[in-house]
């Protein structure tokens, strides 16, 4: 006789937040689980330039760089903020030309730039065809918490080398990707740590 004993149960994963479901023990696999996203995203290019142009004036542009998607969840705080800033700036994507390494120097090492821009739609979950961000933070709150983000940058490296576009604006971002290459990052809060528990 096979047993099959289910229980909703709710985990923490670093880098992805809380994850609920059902989970049968037995040759049932686990069902329908529910993920919830709990961290500040940012989605990292290499690029040889990239701008942003506002109302048909271009606002920011930088040579070889980054470019920084930055989503900002309801929930984020300083620590998040402090950890895509530690991390964005200490990323190894670029090559050492004297090595030939090619995963070797971070964009501080090689005096490149970084550009900044806000974008709430990295938070979008479809609900059927329809994407909705209610999980991104409100705009009244976001603006002085992105404002703070880039100050942060700016203070960790050479403030010059860090441009941004226009929080709330409708933006044309226009970016060369270098490889091409892009990362996906996730903050990794104290509140995104492994806590296993049933409910």
């Amino acid at each position: 006789m096979q047993l099959q004993l289910a229980c909703p149960c709710r985990w923490r994963v670093p880098g992805v937040g809380e994850v609920s479901g059902s989970v049968s023990r037995g040759r049932r696999r686990i069902g329908r689980l529910r993920v919830r996203v709990r961290a500040m995203r940012a989605v990292v290019q290499r690029v040889a330039s990239a701008s942003v142009e506002v109302e048909g004036r271009t606002v920011s542009e930088i040579g070889p760089g980054l470019l920084v998607l930055v989503g900002i969840h309801d929930s984020d705080s300083d620590a998040d903020a402090d950890y895509i800033c530690r991390k964005v700036l200490n990323m190894r994507l670029f090559p050492n030309e004297s090595t030939g390494k090619a995963w070797d120097h971070s964009v501080m090492q090689k005096n490149y730039q970084v550009l900044l821009v806000s974008q709430f739609t990295l938070y979008g979950f479809l609900k059927g065809n329809k994407p909705d961000f209610h999980v991104a933070m409100a705009p009244q709150r976001a603006k002085p918490f992105y404002a703070s983000l880039v100050d942060r940058f700016r203070n960790a490296y050479n403030s010059d080398a860090i441009k941004d576009g226009v929080f709330g604006a409708m933006m044309k971002v226009n970016l060369v990707n270098d490889g091409p290459v892009t990362m996906q990052l996730d903050s990794q809060s104290p509140k995104n740590s492994v806590d296993a528990s049933e409910s």
